[in-house]
């Protein structure tokens, strides 16, 4: 999440049943991962119903419900609960500081050794926020990084000017749960030594942006096996889609773009990003 508006309560309705049965696009099955995507922000709520019946048609098969803050939690497990192929991974979000409480922690706490959750995120530094207290971050992030630690489960890493940073905390504490390393804008480097600490690096919609040379070339060289994709959605919207809120249905589009700059099939790069996501959250089909 790039810095959306904080979401709001979702009407609780029922919601069309979200399969494994993807689109045949090109004489292929898609069965693709959106690793990250805020469904449950308000800007969605009433679309809600169409926003997963359209994805479904677009392949995409199971979806990860970030949270932000401890007000959102209970609107992505609920999700979850009501809904196959959608799934909860509630944190702290390094933007929302004035909105977390030391309580928060203890009841994430609580709610991590409950199990019905896949991850802890989003979470993580942002230091390209002006006004974010670095320290207060940096104490948040540990806290998390503990809680998962202990519960067995894997991260979601928000990383803003702040890759450096994060490697060292991760070194520190040793953390070796691995995770998800979402919308990755950082170095080539930076992105190796995610992966060395069992981290896999997520791509988004800022490949289809021919100006963002650096990620386009990250995205190119990295081994199969490191790489996953997602939309931020409603954020990070796709070039073809400027002016727009990002949806979930566009997840092909991302992949698309991640197949012609490694010169692979579409295929090939859908079944391993997917094998990558179900390996790192440990999703059971």
């Amino acid at each position: 999440m790039t810095g959306h508006s904080l979401p709001v309560p979702a009407r609780r309705t029922p919601l069309p049943t979200f399969g494994v049965r993807g689109l045949s696009r090109r004489g292929l099955t898609l069965e693709l991962i959106d690793t990250h995507c805020h469904l449950d922000i308000f800007a969605f709520k009433e679309r809600l119903p169409q926003l997963l019946a359209d994805a479904r048609q677009a392949g995409v098969a199971k979806i990860i419900l970030p949270g932000v803050d401890r007000d959102g939690w209970e609107r992505i497990i609920s999700l979850s609960r009501l809904e196959g192929g959608l799934y909860a991974a509630p944190g702290l979000h390094p933007m929302y500081l004035s909105h977390h409480h030391r309580r928060h922690l203890q009841e994430l706490e609580t709610l991590a050794a409950g199990g019905g959750i896949v991850a802890i995120g989003e979470i993580g530094l942002d230091y390209h926020v002006e006004g974010l207290d670095k320290g207060v971050q940096q104490e948040l992030f540990e806290k998390q990084l503990k809680i998962a630690d202990t519960a067995g489960l894997p991260v979601l890493l928000h990383v803003r000017k702040a890759h450096d940073q994060v490697l060292a905390t991760l070194r520190r504490k040793k953390f070796s749960r691995g995770g998800i390393v979402h919308a990755f804008n950082g170095s080539l480097q930076q992105a190796e030594q995610f992966i060395h600490l069992g981290f896999v690096i997520s791509i988004c919609g800022t490949i289809t942006y021919d100006r963002a040379q650096r990620i386009r070339k990250i995205a190119a060289l990295l081994p199969p096996e490191t790489l996953v994709i997602e939309t931020d959605a409603p954020d990070i919207p796709l070039a073809g889609h400027r002016g727009e809120d990002n949806l979930p249905q566009y997840l092909p589009e991302v992949l698309s773009t991640l197949a012609n700059l490694r010169n692979e099939s579409i295929g090939a790069v859908a079944r391993y990003t997917t094998a990558n996501a179900k390996r790192i959250l440990a999703l059971n089909d």
